[in-house]
Order: C-alpha cells, then structure tokens, then sequence
C-alpha cells in the first residue's frame, strides 16, 4: 500500500493533506514532550540544587558543632601537634602503621641508647621567700617538764620549725591634717601690711579637692576594678562590712575626675606610640548603657538601637620603651583608627578588618609624607585553619597548620641566631621567603577545589585575600608574623569586662580606658600598679610644665614607699 501511487490528483491532495495532520499532530505530540521533560529536567536541577545545598548546610552544622564541642571540652591552644588525634573522633582514627604492629617479642628490635644525665626537678611546696616579713612564736614545753628523774636538767638538742603564711585585712583609717591659723592680737595685722592677717601653712594638693578619698584610697579601688577585675559594686559591699560608706556611684565619680585631671598625661603616651616605627592595633567591643545626648535626632535614635560599643588598643613607640594605650570609640568606623595613625610613619600591624584599610587608603590621600606599611597577623590565618581542623577531618588544613609551623620555627631560629637587624632581614629573605613561597603555590591549587568546602574554604580564600599584607612584616625586623602584641594587651580588658558586664555612660567608659592605660604601661615596665597610681596620683596636682607630666611616665618615675603620716587619735 505505502508503494501504491495516487490514481488521481485529487487523490494526492487528500494524501498530503492526511499526511501533513498526522506530522503536525506527532510535532505537537513530540513539543508536550519536549516541555514535560524540560519541566521534569528542570525539576531535577532544582531538587539537585536544594539537596546540594542541604549537604552545605549540614556539612556547616556538623562544622559548627565540632567547633563547639573542641571550644567546650579540649585545649583552646593553637599549637598544632601533628601526633594529636581530634576529640570526638575515636572510631575513625587511622590503624597503626605496620612496622608499630610488629612484634615485640623479637630481639632485633630493642637496642641499647645512652641517655644523658640530667637534673630531675625535686617535688614538694615552694619554700616562702625569704623577703617576707617574719614573726616567730616559741612553743615550749613547761618548765617542771625539763626535769629529768634522774636529777639533771634537760638540754635543748634541736627543734622543727614550720611556717605558715598570715593574712592581716588591709587597713583604712582617716588621715586629719590639721593647719594651726596665726593672727596679732595687739596689732591685727596693721604692723606687717605685706602679709595676711590671718597666717597658715599652705593645704597640701589633692587630685580630687573637697573629697574624702586619698591618692592611696584611689590607687587601691582602681586597682581592684581594672587588675583584679572587682566592679564597683561589689567594693562598695566590702566597705560597708567596714562601717564605710563609699557608693559605687561616688566611686564612678573619683574615676572621671582623675581621668579629666589627668589628660596631659593621656595626649603624651598618644604621642609616644607614635615616635615608633611600629604600631600593632586591635578592637574589642563594650556595652554603654546611656550614650551622650545628641542634637541629631537620627544620631540619636541610632544611638538607641545600638548594641554594642568599641575599645580600640594601640601599642607601639621605640622597641626598647614600648607603650600601650586604650580608647573608647562609639563605632567601629574606619575614621576611628584616624587618631592613632594620623603623625606615625612605618608599619602597622592588625587583624583583618577592612575598617584598617579603608582608614590607610584615606591617610595616604590626606598625608602622602608619611607612610605607613600595612601588615596583616598570619595567626588569624593559622587560627582559620585550626578552625577547619577541629570542625572536621581535614587533612589539607593540617598541611597548612604544618607550613605556618614550619614558618614559625624559622623564624624563632633565625631571632636567635642573628646578631644585627640587617642579618635578620637577609636570613627572612633566604629562608622564610621560600616557605611561604611554597604555601602560596599550595594555596593557590588548594583553591581552586576548596570554594565550597566549608571552613578550610574559608581559611584559603581568607589567606590569599591578605596573603601580600601578611608577606608586609618580612620587612620590619621588629615585626612578627602575629598581632598578639595586641590580643595579649586586649586581654585584660576583656577579662575584666566579663565581671563589670557595662559602662553606665560614654565618660565611664572612657575614663576605664585611661585606666587601663595607666594599669598595663606599669605593668610593662615592672611596677606595681597600685604603688603607681599612688605615687602618680600623689604627684599630679604638682605637675605645671610638660617635663613634669614627662617625669610622671611609667618609664620615667620614681616610685617611693607609702609615708604614713601623723599621730593616732586616741578617743
């Protein structure tokens, strides 16, 4: 039939006509077709797509938790030990390697080693040191017991001493200065014009006038908050066990007005962070409670909706006189890090906040004359993948924790065994340049399989990102490969923070700043905070000129022992 040719044209019309239906029906047949798939295709990418990214997300949840767990239960030390199995993990721990399975049974493998001698450290209590002060009880026998029976007196033929440490509470007690008033009654004063009627020894300078509280009172309260991290509130408990009634708000008073007593002091440490030729920076947050009011009602209601606050750290100046110096800071805008840059020239080392380089690209407008290297901390790096170590089993991050390491180690050997800045920098270009040459070649492999592999992703694109501003500090032979210059300064306040929670307004919170200043530049140079603040707080009021307030630096004073002054008043 296919074959039979149309009799007729007719015939070969209706044909073609049939024939041509039948190919429309099957090519509208054929286009459900086509959209059904495409439907279902598209249906498949999508599901596809939301089960790849279900596996990110468990993948990141799984992360999570690792981390929380390492954070609650291990070691939060960032030394990588490349013998150290992760926590949590036990039942997917490599075998032992097949020569440690071998039998212990056979001779070959024991062999004799000389160990040499070495000192082993006895056990046992610390004696007390020998500068303590000492008082001595004598606990006798009777004297009818030195008698012996047989008629002879008993001789002392040794003794057991013992010692025990004793706590006396500190003492507080009121300081009366009494200023005797002479005046002539014969002549009232006519006789000697030149001088009052009425004559007195000059009052002694106090830092805070009219107060109750002495330069030794407010040494030992600011080092309670801000050494030993005791709020104020809890100081003003202590004083009510002693029948003293100092509130915690007469107490946040005393701070601001040594702080405002006190700024000379604050603009000259400024200026002395900035004589260096290297600056390490750091942030951390603070919560205020009632901010300085403001004509600017969007300030104000941003004001309102704030959480959170900032205390910027600096510490720099020549090497061998270091200085820190803290700051409050309602945002952490870039225009904050203005003041601390703004007449410094050289390197400044920070983390990896883009407010820093905002802030420096700015500065290089404004002040093209000074110019400032910007360096980035290798250990956040480090501390990224670290991250990626403990959320998972990453073999890839603990190559790289091995490479910073290797970095490390270098650069330890190469501080110790160079004798001039000048060999230091050539032995960095020599040895260390290679290691890291070698890391960013790793890296660079690394990334292009790691975009989306979660946490260790994160830490390569991290490291690429400021891999040239980590590579900055080869050049500085003051420099290393880290910021925890300034995470160790920050600590402190973080620790304190912790137990006062808040500051109750702006000026609080900037006059715990200052204090913080004072607290850890004496710390830097070996001083008592507290004998410090004394002798400072003794000596401000007598401070005119600026070599004054320079013999007041930590560096600079002489500290001198507490005078305890005048007669018990016997009731």
């Amino acid at each position: 039939m296919k074959n039979m040719q149309p009799a007729t044209l007719e015939e070969a019309l209706r044909l073609l006509a049939a024939a041509d239906s039948t190919l429309r029906y099957q090519s509208y047949k054929l286009e459900q077709q086509n959209s059904k798939l495409e439907h279902q295709n598209s249906k498949l990418a999508q599901q596809k797509l939301e089960i790849e990214n279900q596996k990110n997300q468990i993948r990141d949840l799984q992360e999570k938790l690792a981390l929380q767990l390492a954070y609650r239960f291990c070691s939060h030390t960032e030394k990588y030990s490349a013998g150290q199995p992760l926590l949590f993990n036990e039942g997917e721990l490599s075998p032992l390697p097949e020569e440690d399975a071998a039998a212990v049974h056979d001779e070959d493998i024991f062999k004799e080693e000389t160990v040499s001698a070495y000192k082993r450290n006895r056990k046992g209590r610390k004696p007390l040191a020998e500068e303590l002060p000492r008082k001595t009880t004598v606990i006798d026998i009777p004297e009818s017991e030195k008698q012996c029976a047989c008629g002879h007196r008993l001789v002392k033929v040794g003794e057991d001493v013992s010692e025990r440490l004793q706590y006396i509470p500190s003492q507080i007690y009121v300081l009366r200065t009494v200023r005797p008033k002479y005046a002539c009654r014969n002549c009232e004063g006519s006789g000697d014009e030149d001088k009052p009627v009425f004559r007195q020894a000059e009052a002694p300078r106090t830092i805070l006038p009219k107060s109750i509280a002495g330069a030794s009172l407010l040494a030992a309260v600011f080092t309670n908050k801000y050494e030993m991290h005791l709020p104020y509130y809890r100081q003003e408990k202590a004083f009510e066990h002693r029948l003293i009634g100092i509130s915690r708000q007469d107490m946040s008073s005393w701070q601001e007005t040594v702080y405002k007593a006190s700024l000379p002091l604050e603009k000259l440490l400024m200026a002395h962070i900035k004589s260096g030729k290297v600056l390490h920076m750091d942030e951390t947050t603070v919560q205020i409670l009632h901010y300085d009011k403001v004509e600017n009602e969007e300030e104000t209601k941003k004001d309102e909706n704030r959480d959170t606050s900032y205390m910027w750290l600096a510490r720099g100046g020549p090497e061998e006189k270091p200085a820190v110096v803290y700051r409050y800071f309602k945002t952490r805008s870039a225009s904050c890090v203005k003041e601390f840059i703004n007449g410094f020239s050289g390197f400044l080392m920070t983390d990896g906040y883009k407010g820093y380089i905002s802030a420096l690209k700015e500065h290089e407008r404004s002040y093209p004359e000074e110019t400032i290297i910007h360096a980035c901390c290798l250990a956040h790096a480090r501390r990224k993948f670290n991250d990626a170590l403990k959320a998972g089993k990453s073999e890839s991050a603990k190559t790289a924790l091995s490479f910073i390491q290797k970095i490390y180690a270098k650069e330890a050997e190469l501080r110790g065994n160079s004798s001039s800045d000048d060999g230091f920098l050539m032995g960095r270009k020599k040895e260390v340049q290679p290691l890291f040459d070698r890391f960013k070649e790793w890296l660079t492999d690394k990334h292009e399989h790691a975009v989306n592999s979660g946490k260790f992703g994160e830490a390569v694109s991290y490291t690429l990102e400021y891999w040239d501003l980590i590579l900055n500090y080869l050049l500085s032979p003051e420099l290393t490969p880290d910021n925890n210059t300034a995470e160790n300064a920050v600590r402190p306040f973080i620790c304190g923070r912790k137990n006062w929670l808040f500051s109750g307004s702006e000026d609080g919170a900037r006059s715990s700043c200052f204090m913080y200043t004072l607290i850890e530049n004496a710390k830097l140079y070996k001083l008592v905070p507290y004998d410090y603040l004394r002798c400072l707080f003794e000596r401000i009021p007598y401070a005119r000129t600026d070599e004054d307030w320079m013999q007041l630096l930590p560096w600079n004073i002489r500290l001198t022992p507490f005078e305890d002054k005048g007669d018990w008043v016997i009731n």
